[in-house]
């Protein structure tokens, strides 16, 4: 899931989407609407999730884990590690019968040579990269020696609802030359960085909000992203607690030293579309295939990507035929900002869209202290609604769960997977995530079990993130959910998804990609988790 190191990117090649063949010997996959033939999805699905197992996932996971092993410890974007991960899916694939297809893009990357953070007075302390501290994406270079610390509109007390630096009169009366320390809430990152570089602060430290939010960490250190390039001035986050800190000291002063290089990283989608179903009705069924440099990313997110693909190899086995044109989208570039799934939706153009019904998402479903979330697409519980169309697949999920006994959770469209691009362009979303650095809380424990006051994931984007960090009970429940959930999108062309006036012809994809395609350098946007609030 992305959560830190993010980067920008340059758009190359436009690819087209693969074809995945579905057999057509068994009954097609029926509606679930009145006089759609019920029962014989229920029985498709039903089957289907017999047939995807938690141990069948396991295998793959193994293989993931053998090729991050064997190649520098990783399967990030742009490297052999995430190109064998694809091979080897692609030959599984096509060994069922698939036709499949690579869409290559490139994109810019910022990588971090040096970076150090450290109070100098009034009590010295050498902050420690990563876990006190980490550098904002597309943070702009720089060293300050013993700078003073100046507060911007902070608020410590209640629920610390905070607008700190989001207008550029927060900064007036700013000293020139003095680092500007922020929170975290309401706007982007980088409208703060780049407010508090107009006033003439010298670098701006991030700390984050302290409030309560289900699903997120607002006490920890924030990796954020400012979403492109052009704050000249280093940028960096850190805890609440390291923030009220500074804030509280009498004159503190720090010292910030950042140096980065920026990289072109070439890599791709891969993509399957099966041949049969309505290609105006296409659900797209995603997950990110890349992991962080730092580890072998397998529950983050070989998980969601191992998942997928038992699916797309049962549903061949099965020989069913969807109603609606699946498409099964591994992305590259996730954990640098986004970078495949906004690529691909870049290249749709408004037919595309309009032809695009939903986009299940699937990123992080094993994680080893988890909380059955699923996405909030009707706003109840946190206030952003997804495009129409989103609640009805947070209640699929919510309903099948409920039909087995099982408690869920929502969690926030906060822009930090990939389901970002498709809810920006007007696409209706929803999925399955079983929680990352967020820490789970005692309600949480008392329902879901696990512990409270811990991680939901402790090897989150770190070295330990191997097969042993996955909880395969909490896989195999959302296996089920996720071959449920494609069994049913798949099917419902004659009843439910009336949105493409909605989404497909009202502007707005042609206001997305204005705002936030690619433009020859690649995407750019500090939008959710990772850029506001």
């Amino acid at each position: 899931m992305r959560a830190t190191r993010k980067s920008m990117m340059t758009a190359t090649a436009v690819a087209t989407g693969a074809i995945l063949v579905l057999g057509s010997a068994a009954p097609a996959i029926a509606g679930t609407g009145p006089g759609h033939g019920g029962d014989r999805h229920t029985s498709v699905s039903q089957q289907l999730q017999r047939a995807v197992s938690a141990h069948s996932i396991e295998k793959r996971l193994r293989t993931f884990q053998w090729i991050a092993d064997r190649y520098d410890g990783n399967r990030a974007a742009g490297t052999e590690g995430h190109e064998k991960t694809a091979a080897y899916i692609e030959k599984l694939l096509k060994r069922a019968g698939y036709s499949t297809e690579r869409q290559p893009f490139s994109y810019e990357k910022v990588n971090i040579d040096r970076a150090e953070f450290s109070q100098v007075s009034p009590d010295p302390v050498d902050y420690v990269l990563e876990d006190e501290f980490y550098p904002m994406d597309y943070s702009g270079e720089g060293a300050v020696e013993e700078g003073a610390v100046t507060p911007v509109d902070i608020n410590l007390d209640g629920d610390r609802a905070s607008t700190s630096g989001c207008e550029a009169e927060d900064f007036a009366g700013f000293p020139a030359g003095d680092i500007a320390l922020v929170q975290r809430g309401s706007c982007d990152f980088a409208t703060k960085a780049a407010n508090a570089e107009a006033a003439g602060a010298s670098a701006v430290v991030v700390f984050n909000q302290g409030n309560d939010v289900p699903g997120d960490d607002r006490f920890g250190v924030i990796f954020g992203t400012l979403g492109e390039l052009g704050i000249g001035i280093p940028v960096l986050g850190t805890s609440f607690e390291i923030g009220e800190t500074l804030a509280t000291a009498t004159d503190p002063t720090v010292s910030i030293v950042l140096e980065t290089t920026t990289v072109t990283v070439d890599t791709f989608n891969l993509l399957a579309r099966s041949k049969k179903g309505d290609p105006t009705e296409q659900v797209v069924v995603g997950a990110h295939l890349d992991s962080v440099a730092e580890g072998p990313g397998i529950n983050d997110n070989g998980t969601g990507s191992a998942t997928i693909l038992e699916v797309a190899l049962k549903l061949a086995k099965l020989k069913a035929k969807p109603a609606n044109q699946l498409v099964f989208a591994w992305w590259s570039g996730e954990e640098d900002g986004l970078q495949g799934s906004d690529y691909y939706v870049s290249q749709l153009g408004e037919e595309g869209v309009a032809n695009t019904a939903l986009n299940l998402n699937f990123d992080m479903v094993g994680s080893p202290n988890p909380v059955r979330f699923v996405y909030d697409g009707d706003g109840s519980e946190f206030g952003d609604e997804g495009p129409e169309g989103s609640a009805e697949i947070e209640a699929t999920f919510v309903e099948h769960f409920a039909s087995k006994g099982l408690e869920t959770a929502p969690t926030e469209f906060d822009g930090r997977s990939d389901y970002a691009a498709f809810i920006d362009a007007g696409i209706p979303a929803g999925g399955l995530f079983t929680g990352a650095e967020g820490i789970k809380t005692e309600e949480e424990a008392a329902i879901f079990g696990g512990t409270a006051g811990e991680p939901y994931d402790p090897c989150y984007h770190q070295a330990c993130d191997t097969k042993d960090n996955v909880d395969g009970a909490v896989l195999g429940q959302m296996a089920d959910a996720v071959a449920h959930a494609v069994a049913t999108f798949g099917s419902v062309s004659s009843w439910g998804w009336g949105w493409h006036g909605h989404h497909g012809h009202d502007g707005s994809w042609k206001k997305w990609n204005k705002n936030h395609g690619w433009d020859g350098r690649g995407f750019h946007g500090s939008h959710g988790g990772d850029g506001k609030r």
